[in-house]
């Protein structure tokens, strides 16, 4: 076999004729294109003649493996012939290597020192001795660089674009970009010089890729650049504020949701970070950013963060609490507003305030403009209230912690203040309390805004307060204020006047005219007798009243007339100096044993008219003007001096010599032993025969005894009520009468006594001789055991349950606590005010506050004082100062009563009854009640026969009223002193038989001595700690 080569070009294609033996010959068609291999088709041809044959190609080239600067090939021995070398050449025709074909099989041939992603043309020549094949031409790349660094150039939620240096050489490169398992994303034409910028899209935001990025040429890939990247993360949704103080802010938000676990940056104002906050675990993230300053806006950015990677961010502004104001005061009230002024707490921004108060209720909201101060007025309150404020800083909606405080309105003032009675040195305000819940106290200021005291008050209903260490007749300028939680109101103006002791001031009396100089305030004077009314002449304190008629006695009252009212400064009853006994004429009389004297009737009043002769004095009484003086001797020459008297006053004196009947000098003798032995005969027959004459009677005997007025059973008494009250109480009227005269006949000699007739408040109440209470006499003065006052019968035998006594005086307010000093007195029950109708009824003989005060030996106490509406309870403690012993004496003191007159009703009276006789009970038989009201006859009879008749009803079933006013009369005159009041007694028992009206006042009767407890508690307390 042999080889000719002989070649032929056809449209393209070259034919080589290979002839392998002399029968045959092949036509090979090899085409050249630049991407196809070589091909041969074998044709049979003509033979010819026997040639030396070349070797056969190889029939294809691998490439087994490549690099950047190697190529490695195979193929298969050609007809499987170890004989054949092979040569390899490429570009320019370069022999690269002869190749040794031993072995079999194929052939492994490494290209190297190539350039890196460079195309080559190989040619690969069978060689069998000198012969070569017609080659085995085919061209491979080398493997291209890989590209040095990816970098980012820009990442949202779902992209991220890539930027890289192109791999530098002549070809232009493609790139092909890989990513998680292998998957293609793009081939990439790298088209231009310089950096090529690709974007990937549509991925998962906050996700981690893995990218291979591959450099290919002519199909071949580069063995790739490897990197990592994530996309943006999402930012959170929102942030909301679960907490605030002055100095920090808690923050939550929910997780991004993504398997990664992200971390969260937060940034505020310019940029500063404030942490990197790890958010493991599912769920919320709770951040508290600290160090903050109060009362500031702060603008955050919070950046989800992956990798490295934020977020675009969540923006929001968030304020920290304000601070609350330090302070509030206020700077104005009135009794429905309260200006508040406080200090802006201080920042750059201008902060609001909203006030709260009571429940919560939003007042308002206050805008705190400008500097300084903010003023405020809470307007459409309630008078003396108080309430609680919370004021809150605002800022941006966000409140501070709150200030609280709690403030009051100005409580009202009272309207009106009564005076209830006035003394020299003392003035007892009255007022209702101003309505509210809570218990006012008030303030009391004269003057130049002295405080006199605070009045502390709890219960309800009216207010009661002594002014006390005034100066007498002084007008005085008060202001009451109503006074809670310390703040005052208004103020309520009022103007007062203290009263006058007219019996001190010195009166210069005469017949017809009467003056004083009086120190102490009053406009006007006027002196009345009966309804015979004189106008006094005022000037410059001094008082004079002329024309006025002899011996009368005129009630002196000095008025001041103070803020278009007349206010009474004193009373004081003035007897004038009685006219002078005229017309004095003298005769002969019992033989000249006595004197006839006659006198001309005076012009003007007089009562008695005193005759003095030889050191004797003989009282003519009534209006009689004449008398008989006896004891006189015949034949002599007497000097009479004969005045008139009118009350204390007498007039001068007339003096007028008589001489007695001469002719009974011896008659007078014999007659008189003579009618002293039948005197004496008399006297022992009358004895012998009346023995009980030897026994003192107690008192004289009426006219009328009591035995005509029979008690009236309980069953009765309503139709004995009715009959005596038709045509206006007729019969009760003719039943009074009977009574006016009872008693009247006896004696009252003690209160005519020149000494005492000035401790009598009226001239017609005096006490009877035989039922008066005696003091002990005091420095052998028999006058000084002489008091207004009488012993008075009570239900059954005691005689002495009771002293009926007038209202002290100025002058005998020592005898009245020496009485109850001495009588051993527990109760004392006044009927009567100090003052009624501007006019002094009973002069104030208690202290005027809680300090005590003496009255003589005695030091009088006050330990309790309950008003109600119609009485006050008082007790007191009452000391012998010479004894050291010390005794409580209780004060029932009726305030709804008035002189002259009746209650408005029974049922008060009834129960203030109720309350003496349930205390004389509880006192056994002690010492006997005192029951006074002014003249110690009206009101004092009243209440005395409605407490005995009371029991006489319980215990008997049966009502003595007209017997009870009989007994009474005969102890002290005037004993129930008006028909009015007689007829009063009968309302009182008809009430009382009502069905049961008195069950609701059984406990306060039960336990009336209660009152007292709070009273002996402070006692002791006061006792032990030493207090006085």
């Amino acid at each position: 076999m042999y080889f000719v080569k002989s070649e032929l070009t056809t449209m393209g294609t070259t034919c080589f004729l290979l002839c392998l033996s002399v029968a045959q010959v092949w036509c090979t068609a090899t085409t050249n294109t630049p991407s196809t291999q070589i091909s041969t088709t074998p044709i049979r041809t003509t033979p010819a003649p026997t040639i030396p044959t070349p070797p056969l190609n190889v029939k294809n080239v691998n490439v087994l493996s490549r690099t950047e600067t190697a190529i490695t090939l195979q193929w298969e021995r050609v007809s499987n012939d170890p004989i054949y070398n092979y040569t390899l050449k490429y570009r320019n025709g370069t022999v690269i290597s002869s190749i040794t074909g031993q072995g079999n099989g194929s052939i492994n041939y490494i290209v190297s020192q190539l350039s890196p992603g460079t195309k080559y043309n190989f040619t690969l020549f069978t060689v069998s001795g000198n012969l070569m094949s017609s080659g085995y031409n085919f061209s491979e790349v080398t493997t291209p660089r890989s590209v040095e660094n990816v970098k980012v150039v820009n990442r949202t939620e779902t992209a991220i674009t890539l930027q890289w240096e192109r791999v530098p050489n002549k070809p232009i490169y493609n790139y092909t970009l890989y990513y998680r398992n292998g998957t293609e994303i793009s081939s990439i034409t790298g088209q231009g010089a310089g950096t090529v910028n690709y974007t990937v899209s549509q991925l998962s935001p906050g996700s981690k890729y893995d990218f291979t990025l591959l450099t290919v040429f002519e199909g071949v890939e580069s063995s790739g650049y490897d990197f990592s990247q994530v996309t943006t993360p999402r930012s959170v949704e929102n942030v909301k504020v679960v907490n605030r103080t002055e100095t920090a802010i808690t923050l939550q938000w929910e997780r991004v949701p993504n398997k990664p676990i992200y971390n969260y940056t937060l940034y505020y104002r310019n940029g500063t970070e404030i942490s990197s906050i790890t958010g493991q675990g599912a769920g919320t993230v709770n951040y508290t950013v600290s160090q903050l300053s109060p009362g500031s806006k702060y603008d955050f950015t919070l950046l989800t963060v992956f990798e490295g990677v934020e977020s675009s961010g969540y923006d929001f502004s968030q304020v920290t609490t304000p601070r609350s104001v330090e302070n509030v005061k206020v700077v104005n009230r009135t009794e429905t507003a309260i200006t508040l002024q406080w200090e802006r707490v201080p920042n750059k921004p201008i902060y609001n305030y909203t006030l709260y108060y009571r429940n919560g209720t939003e007042i308002s909201s206050i805008t705190g403009q400008g500097a300084g101060t903010v003023n405020y007025t809470v307007s459409q309150l309630s008078p003396g209230s108080k309430y609680d404020f919370t004021l809150l800083t605002v800022f941006e909606g966000v409140e501070s912690s709150g200030y609280d405080f709690s403030q009051v309105t100005t409580p009202r003032s009272v309207e009106n203040v009564d005076v209830l009675s006035r003394t020299e040195t003392a003035i007892t305000l009255q007022w209702e309390r101003v309505p509210n819940k809570p218990i006012y106290n008030y303030t009391l200021y004269y003057r130049n805004g002295t405080e006199i005291g605070s009045i502390t008050r709890q219960e309800a209903g009216l207010v009661h307060y002594t002014v006390s260490q005034l100066s007498p007749g002084t007008k005085y300028d008060f202001t009451l204020f109503t006074v809670f939680e310390s703040v005052q109101s208004s103020g309520h103006n009022f103007s007062q006047v203290t009263t006058i002791n007219c019996a001190n001031s010195k009166w210069i009396i005469t017949n017809t005219t009467v003056e004083a100089e009086i120190h102490g305030a009053f406009s006007t004077a006027t002196a009345t007798n009966g309804t015979k009314v004189v106008d006094g002449t005022v000037d410059s304190g001094k008082v004079l009243f002329t024309g006025l008629y002899p011996g009368s006695s005129y009630n002196v009252s000095l008025f001041l007339l103070l803020n278009s009212r007349n206010f009474t400064q004193c009373g004081h009853t003035l007897t004038l100096v009685p006219p002078l006994v005229t017309g004095l004429q003298c005769g002969y009389a019992s033989g000249g044993y006595s004197l006839s004297l006659s006198w001309a009737a005076p012009q003007g009043v007089w009562t008695q008219v005193e005759i003095h002769v030889s050191g004797q004095s003989h009282n003519v009484t009534g209006t009689q003007t004449h008398t008989i003086i006896d004891g006189l001797q015949p034949a002599h020459t007497y000097h009479l001096t004969v005045n008139s008297v009118s009350g204390n006053q007498r007039s001068g004196p007339v003096e007028k010599s008589c001489l007695t009947d001469p002719k009974g000098v011896i008659a007078g003798s014999v007659m008189a032993v003579l009618l002293l032995a039948f005197v004496a005969f008399l006297v022992v027959f009358i004895l012998r025969r009346k023995p009980e004459l030897l026994s003192p009677k107690l008192f004289v005997e009426s006219k009328i005894s009591s035995d005509n007025f029979k008690p009236v059973p309980a069953g009765k008494f309503e139709a004995h009520f009715n009959e005596m009250s038709c045509d206006q109480n007729r019969g009760f009227g003719e039943e009074y009468e009977d009574l006016s005269t009872v008693g009247s006949e006896q004696t009252c000699k003690a209160a005519v006594i020149p000494q005492n007739t000035a401790k009598n408040r009226f001239t017609n109440v005096l006490p009877y001789d035989w039922s008066r209470v005696k003091l002990s006499i005091i420095n052998d003065d028999h006058t000084s055991d002489y008091i207004n006052a009488n012993y008075m019968p009570g239900y059954g035998n005691n005689a002495r349950q009771y002293i009926a006594a007038q209202g002290p005086l100025p002058s005998t307010v020592n005898d009245f606590w020496r009485m109850i000093w001495e009588q051993r007195v527990q109760g004392v029950v006044m009927l009567t005010n100090c003052t009624e109708g501007g006019r002094v009824k009973c002069e104030q003989y208690w202290p005027l506050d809680y300090s005590p005060c003496t009255y003589g030996d005695v030091s009088v106490r006050i330990i309790f004082e309950q008003p109600e509406s119609n009485w006050t309870l008082r007790e007191f403690e009452v000391t012998d100062r010479a004894a050291s012993e010390v005794r409580l004496v209780k004060h029932f003191h009726f305030t709804a009563w008035p002189d002259h007159g009746v209650p408005d009703g029974t049922s008060a009276l009834i129960q203030f009854r109720g309350l003496v006789r349930n205390h004389i009970e509880s006192c056994g038989s002690v010492g006997p009640t005192v029951v006074h009201c002014s003249a110690g006859v009206g009101r004092t009879g009243t209440l005395i026969a409605l407490d005995v008749t009371l029991q006489q009803l319980e215990k008997e079933r049966a009502v003595g009223l007209a017997a009870f006013v009989h007994k009474m009369r005969l102890n002290r005159p005037l004993m129930v002193q008006t028909e009015s009041q007689y007829v009063f007694l009968h309302h009182c028992i008809m009430d009382s038989l009502k069905p049961k009206q008195k069950i609701p006042e059984q406990p306060l009767y039960e336990n009336v001595d209660m009152i007292y407890v709070n009273a002996m508690a402070l006692k002791e307390f006061q006792a032990e700690n030493g207090q006085t």
